[in-house]
């Protein structure tokens, strides 16, 4: 298994984000407790996402498509720090990251585990290619967005669950930012 590590924990929040302590992340997605996440989206100048297919042996949602790179923060670790961080690790690049909404979601995998998460999504922009981590990530591409809602559409359960359900909003907000410019 990739990126789950025994002793590894999550901030566990309450409804506005604020701590109310920490838990083992495979006990808070087996419990369901909610906790905090990110979700990053990095975009080139051409106006491509660059998304993932999450390593086949992941301890959830393996070899799904998915955003740019997702995980949570550490305990003490603020979002942007952890997205940096996690940004390199997974997917070998470094920008600037700036938040542009959170949201809560709770659903349970097909493996039994529970996703509850206060989800802050993050972008970046960047043409500097990737160099993923074989242990997270099997593979990536550039999209369109237009292509990508075409294939999400088409073929949703190839995408993980928090990618569906934000995608539109951050695609939202990105047109919003471009008007303006």
């Amino acid at each position: 298994m990739t990126e789950f590590h025994a002793r590894e924990e999550v901030v566990l929040v309450d409804s506005e984000d604020q701590m109310i302590g920490k838990m083992e992340k495979m006990a808070a997605h087996q419990s369901g407790a909610l906790h905090r996440a990110f979700s990053i989206f990095i975009i080139n100048s051409k106006g491509q996402w660059l998304l993932q297919q999450r390593a086949l042996d992941k301890y959830h949602s393996g070899g799904l498509w998915t955003n740019t790179c997702c995980s949570h923060p550490r305990p003490n670790e603020t979002n942007l720090a952890a997205g940096i961080r996690r940004l390199d690790e997974e997917m070998g690049l470094n920008c600037e990251l700036e938040q542009l909404f959170h949201f809560t979601y709770q659903c349970e995998l097909p493996n039994g585990l529970i996703e509850h998460e206060l989800d802050h999504v993050m972008v970046g922009f960047t043409d500097d290619s990737p160099t993923p981590n074989a242990d997270e990530v099997a593979s990536f591409q550039y999209i369109d967005p237009e292509a990508l809602e075409e294939a999400i559409h088409k073929h949703p359960e190839q995408y993980t669950v928090w990618f569906k359900l934000c995608f539109e909003k951050v695609k939202d907000q990105l047109m919003q930012r471009a008007q303006l410019r």
